[in-house]
């Protein structure tokens, strides 16, 4: 079951490396391998086949994991048919996976970070299982420059688009950035192993020529107008320019991808005359100068790009940015400090007014169970806490916190509507509760308006693992959405939690917080809005109410099955 913890790490490594993973999981790729551990009654067997065309894939490479740990049990090769059979295994869980080049290495039955483990022992029929490996997509390119020689060491950013905007289903759907590569020396890219969907293209790169000088700082580049006119004229800066060679991100061209396509994607970059931007350097009440901060932002999210150069002028009470591309920033200046969104199109100086004040969030963390009043007493190590913004708030990066001792601190924060996160190891925190200002509120979203926040969250670790079985007629049913809907609405869906049936119908909910549920399982529901409001309220009423409370231990067993509904059936119509 992908909703463990240990799982969802495993599966993003697996995206990262595609089959090179797997490879290294199950070792060598002779037929038929078994290591020495495996010497039970039972075996998984089936076929391995093209998602998209249904043809036998051979010589795929079929491995089952330990759920524990992940470490190979027994791997093996498919043959001309698509068959592969693992013998002699001990009556137990097991994660199954399949990786062959061309296809993007997957769990058995997957959807999104999700699969169904296949279930061994007695009157379980694990021999015919269809296992449906998807091609994967490639997109490349060449990325040239003036004249058309090739650029080398561009960065190429690949931005994944929601097919469907819509909100609330329960996944991010705003523009996300999924890869990064650099260009070679014949100014080539590549992603590989890519699932179908909607993707767009950024080039970042310094022109290798460029020669950037400071225009306030007084001093002459050169000796002669001429060397001063050459010098301006190699001050000069590559925008950020998307597919298909516009500098525009509103007019990037979307490059759909089809499972198994191969798509070209060439961009062309244009040098044009490098900005300087200067901006006001208040000084404190404590002798200390206002930092200003320019940060490129693209589709809205903070990249990585090198920043432009500055020159700190402080006698003069500004701050000049050297050799900036035209495009969009963000811009943190003044004090109290503002963040302004600036389409830097011309060089010039800043209007220190621009942009929305931004204010400090601080507060202390606190564990839900623990009755001590020492600060940070409780708590698991290395938390880290994020600010994710909400639809129409300004400034759309996520903003990462500080935790020391259970104190945490967001020094730069926008107005707006937030929510707050926090996690441990990988494991999410659920948090129960924010206070502010005498008042307290249920679930994990606040409001910054026009002060600074002092807050006092309160988290559960989540510790209670929920486990049940989806049936029908008696049946267990693999490959379910089951879902732990909490019953207030106002915790969705921060506290609900997902995984999918095995193929024994058997499930397990973990990092569960205290709280009054149903658990629903829906069958084909994996396209479902399951997040928005009001989506799950057809199948609720024949789910299983569970009540977890902090008495409740490790693990809370479902007093009935959890009974398999269609898709459609709770909303007739809806495909």
């Amino acid at each position: 079951m992908m909703s463990a913890a240990f799982f969802r790490q495993l599966a993003g490594a697996r995206r990262s490396l595609g089959g090179a993973l797997i490879l290294a999981l199950a070792g060598s790729v002779a037929p038929a391998q078994t290591a020495p551990m495996a010497t039970g009654p039972y075996r998984i067997a089936g076929t391995v086949v093209n998602a998209v065309s249904g043809t036998p894939v051979r010589r795929a490479t079929v491995a089952v994991l330990a759920e524990s740990d992940s470490h190979t049990i027994a791997s093996g090769e498919t043959d001309a048919e698509g068959h592969f059979a693992l013998e002699r295994l001990p009556a137990a869980k097991y994660q199954l996976t399949a990786s062959k080049r061309g296809f993007r290495t997957a769990f058995y039955d997957e959807h999104e970070d999700y699969n169904s483990a296949v279930v061994t022992g007695a009157g379980l029929d694990t021999s015919g299982l269809v296992f449906r490996l998807v091609p994967g997509a490639v997109l490349h390119g060449v990325v040239t420059g003036d004249g058309g020689d090739p650029v080398e060491g561009a960065r190429v950013m690949l931005f994944e688009r929601p097919r469907s905007p819509a909100a609330g289903s329960g996944k991010d759907e705003r523009i996300t950035q999924v890869d990064t590569a650099t260009t070679d020396d014949t100014g080539a890219y590549e992603f590989e192993g890519l699932p179908a969907g909607d993707y767009l293209l950024a080039v970042t790169a310094e022109p290798w020529f460029a020669l950037h000088h400071f225009a306030g700082d007084g001093r002459q580049p050169s000796n002669s107008d001429a060397d001063a006119n050459k010098n301006a004229e190699l001050d000069v800066a590559y925008p950020v320019t998307f597919f298909d060679a516009t500098t525009d991100e509103e007019a990037a061209t979307r490059i759909p991808l089809k499972q198994g396509g191969r798509q070209e994607a060439n961009i062309s970059l244009h040098a044009v005359p490098a900005l300087h931007l200067v901006v006001e350097t208040p000084q404190k009440q404590d002798g200390s100068i206002a930092r200003a901060e320019l940060r490129q932002t693209i589709f809205g999210i903070e990249t990585s790009a090198e920043s432009a150069g500055f020159l700190d002028a402080m006698k003069s009470g500004t701050v000049e940015f050297s050799g900036v591309a035209p495009g969009r920033y963000q811009l943190l200046q003044g004090f109290p400090p503002r963040l302004a969104e600036l389409n830097a199109a011309a060089s010039g100086q800043v209007d220190p007014s621009a942009g929305n004040p931004v204010f400090n969030v601080s507060g202390l963390l606190r564990n839900g169970r623990s009755s001590s009043s020492t600060q940070g007493s409780g708590l698991p190590p290395d938390i880290t806490v994020t600010l994710n913004p909400l639809e129409g708030t300004v400034g759309r990066s996520p903003v990462q916190g500080t935790v020391i001792r259970g104190a945490f601190s967001f020094p730069v924060v926008p107005a707006g509507n937030w929510e707050m996160g926090a996690e441990s190891g990988g494991v999410q925190l659920p948090i129960l509760s924010i206070a502010s200002g005498g008042q307290t509120q249920a679930g994990n979203r606040l409001i910054v308006k026009d002060n600074p926040l002092s807050l006092l969250v309160t988290l559960s670790q989540g510790g209670t693992r929920v486990e049940g079985f989806v049936r029908r007629d008696g049946k267990g049913v693999a490959g379910a959405m089951v879902v732990l809907v909490p019953k207030d609405p106002a915790l969705m869906p921060a506290f609900a939690r997902r995984d999918q049936s095995d193929s024994d119908g058997s499930f397990s909910l973990r990092e569960v917080a205290p709280g009054q549920y149903t658990v629903v399982a829906i069958e084909d529901g994996w396209t479902l809005e399951w997040a928005r409001p009001g989506a799950l309220a057809g199948y609720l009423a024949s789910g299983i109410k569970v009540t977890v409370a902090d008495q409740s231990g490790k693990t809370v067993q479902l007093p009935a099955a959890v009974p398999a509904q269609s898709r459609d059936r709770a909303f007739p119509g809806l495909h």
